[in-house]
C-alpha cells in the first residue's frame, strides 16, 4: 500500500511507487531519482525539497505523531 511515513527527527519519507509526481509552485516536474524518496523537513537540505540528511548534523527535533487512536499498518516496513 502506498505510504507518505513522518520519520521522527527526519523527513517525510514518500514510498507511493510511480502514483506521484512532485511539482513545485510553477507546475514544473521534480526529477526523482529514486523511490522512495524523502522530502526534507528540517529546512536544511542542500538539494530542496529532497532530503540529504542534513537533520542529523543540525540536530533537528520532529517527533509528531498520529493520535493514538490512528491504527499502525502492519505492513509498513519502516516502523
Amino acid at each position: 500500500m502506498p505510504f507518505i511515513k513522518v520519520r521522527e527527527n527526519g523527513p517525510y519519507l514518500v514510498d507511493v511507487g510511480d502514483e506521484v509526481t512532485l511539482i513545485d509552485w510553477n507546475g514544473r516536474q521534480y526529477p526523482i531519482a529514486r523511490r522512495p524518496f524523502a522530502l526534507c523537513r528540517c529546512g536544511h537540505s542542500k538539494n530542496k525539497p529532497f532530503c540529504d540528511g542534513t537533520h542529523r548534523e543540525v540536530g533537528f527535533q520532529g517527533a509528531e505523531a498520529a493520535p493514538e487512536s490512528g491504527t499502525p499498518d502492519p505492513s509498513d516496513p519502516g516502523r
